[in-house]
Formats: C-alpha cells, structure tokens, sequence
C-alpha cells in the first residue's frame, strides 16, 4: 500500500509564499515523475508542475516565475515553493506520483486572501 502524505497549504496574503511538501511511502516500486496538481471550486483539476525522475521539470504556464518544483528522491519527497501567490493560486493542492501506477495524495488546502 502507497500513502501519500501532504502539508504545507494554509491561508496567506497575496504576495507571500508557501511551501508544500509530500513524502510517499510504502511498496513503491518505480518513480517515474512527481508533481503537484490543483483543484479550484467548479473548475477542473489542473496541472500545476511535475518533476521527472531525471529532474526534468514542467511548469503550467499561470505559475512559471512564482513556483519551483523540487524532489528529494532518497526520501520520495516532492517540494512546491509558492512565491508572489496570486488570489488565483486558491484552490486545493494534490500530489501525484506517477510510476508503474499512479497515486493521488488526499490534497491540501491554499488559500490566497487579504
């Protein structure tokens, strides 16, 4: 079984950072790619940034400049540096890692108010 552990999100000004972070555990066999995915009220889930295992990174085109995808593969971890956050950026953040099968994490709230 694959757990997939989220923290970081939480309430912020627009203009600040967060940093979201998810450590996979369990009988993973193969890590192709990392990435972070994120859900808005009525709105369709959406990449935000995936990591490959060989570091290759993939930004959406709404976060490039602000955001910085980071992993640390001995640990399983992906990182998500959230700066100059936008009142677009709310939405709930999910993990996702992608190998010989994919795994969803339970996702964690960002909210960017004033």
């Amino acid at each position: 079984q694959v757990q997939l552990v989220e923290s970081g999100g939480g309430l912020v000004q627009p203009g600040g950072s967060l940093r979201l972070s998810c450590a996979a555990s369990g009988r993973i066999f193969r890590i192709d790619a990392m990435g972070w995915y994120r859900q808005a009220p009525g709105k369709q889930r959406e990449l935000v940034a995936t990591i490959t295992s060989g570091g290759s990174t993939n930004y959406a085109d709404s976060v490039k400049g602000r955001f910085t995808i980071s992993r640390d593969s001995a640990k399983n971890t992906v990182f998500l540096q959230m700066n100059s956050l936008k009142f677009e950026d709310t939405a709930v953040y999910y993990c996702n890692v992608r190998g010989v099968w994919q795994y969803w994490g339970q996702g964690t709230q960002v909210t960017v108010s004033s």
